[in-house]
């Protein structure tokens, strides 16, 4: 911490919230991991994997084999059209996870997210705290078991063929391909696996005895906390960064993308298609249109930004029905 000296007070804890969010995401991400490798399902495998493999096609950009590489994708509109707590939301709530009287305070916080446009850290840490307060006392392999069949329900068809096959373009080439959302690492998990891929970084939340405490470990992983879980990883698995690669929609990633030898804006926002031009970094977009839908929710929000996808969800419910 002694290299923070020169940050005022609350710029050294912010930072200091974001190392310890990568070094946590990079230590669940490798952990998982393993863990898939030693109970991985034929079932599940075979469900998510040949799938993703129709759908890969041939890669736009070409990936040559180097062990030392690696590439790291964002998840939401990058990888997977919409948002994956957007969608595991609306898993949750079809499952009645939730009470109407906490819809109706997530609705009341995402809005307010919205109305303001600004990241007010009591807001954010109110909303954080009452999505944290839904899991919390639930046990990690439930959730882990909604989200292999919210992933088949919701998420499955949305996986954008093209990033897809860049994604598989770096596997083929030996290299190791890793997620890097702010969704919850468990989520993030499964969906890296059933597509195959190495692993994930996600969002931390505590749990002690494989049990839900409603608490974040540091932060969501989001803007340069993923760039410390890309750094963290890289130390653990010797990884040259000047040699990897990184894929993102958003302008909020650009820390994760300045950091790889290789960075490509995918889908880009407005603020990154710029940013990507002036630095001549390489675009690609997949969307039928410049401003096609998206199934957004405020980075901002983190871990409650599940609020909204939730919000969202019973919206829509409402609309059907």
């Amino acid at each position: 911490m002694a290299a923070l000296g020169w940050l005022t007070p609350r710029r050294r804890s912010a930072t200091a919230r974001s190392v310890l969010a990568g070094e946590a995401a990079a230590e669940a991400g490798l952990k998982s991991t393993q863990e898939s490798l030693n109970v991985l399902t034929t079932g599940a495998a075979g469900a998510g994997g040949t799938a993703a493999d129709e759908a890969a096609g041939t890669p736009d950009f070409p990936v040559v084999g180097d062990v030392r590489a690696a590439a790291f994708f964002d998840l939401d509109n990058t990888v997977m059209q919409g948002a994956a707590l957007f969608h595991f939301g609306r898993g949750l709530y079809k499952r009645k996870f939730f009470q109407r009287r906490e819809l109706a305070r997530f609705a009341w916080q995402q809005a307010w997210f919205r109305l303001a446009g600004v990241e007010d850290p009591e807001h954010m840490q109110d909303a954080r705290d009452s999505a944290l307060s839904i899991v919390k006392g639930h046990r990690v392999a439930e959730l882990m078991s909604i989200g292999e069949e919210i992933y088949d329900e919701y998420m499955a068809a949305r996986i954008w063929p093209g990033t897809r096959a860049l994604a598989q373009a770096h596997l083929d080439a030996g290299q190791q391909v890793w997620l890097v959302t702010a969704a919850p690492v468990e989520t993030a998990t499964i969906i890296a696996r059933r597509l195959g891929l190495t692993g994930a970084l996600g969002t931390v939340a505590e749990s002690v005895d494989g049990v839900y405490t409603g608490k974040l470990v540091g932060e969501p992983l989001h803007g340069p906390a993923k760039a410390e879980a890309v750094k963290a990883l890289a130390a653990a698995e010797g990884f040259d960064l000047d040699r990897c690669a990184a894929y993102s929609d958003s302008h909020n990633d650009i820390p994760m993308l300045s950091l790889v030898g290789h960075p490509y804006a995918i889908n880009p926002d407005t603020k990154l298609r710029k940013h990507a031009r002036r630095l001549d970094w390489r675009l690609r977009d997949y969307r039928t249109g410049r401003k096609a839908a998206k199934v957004g929710i405020p980075a901002a929000a983190g871990v409650g930004a599940i609020a909204g996808g939730t919000a969202a969800a019973v919206a829509l419910h409402r609309r059907r029905r």
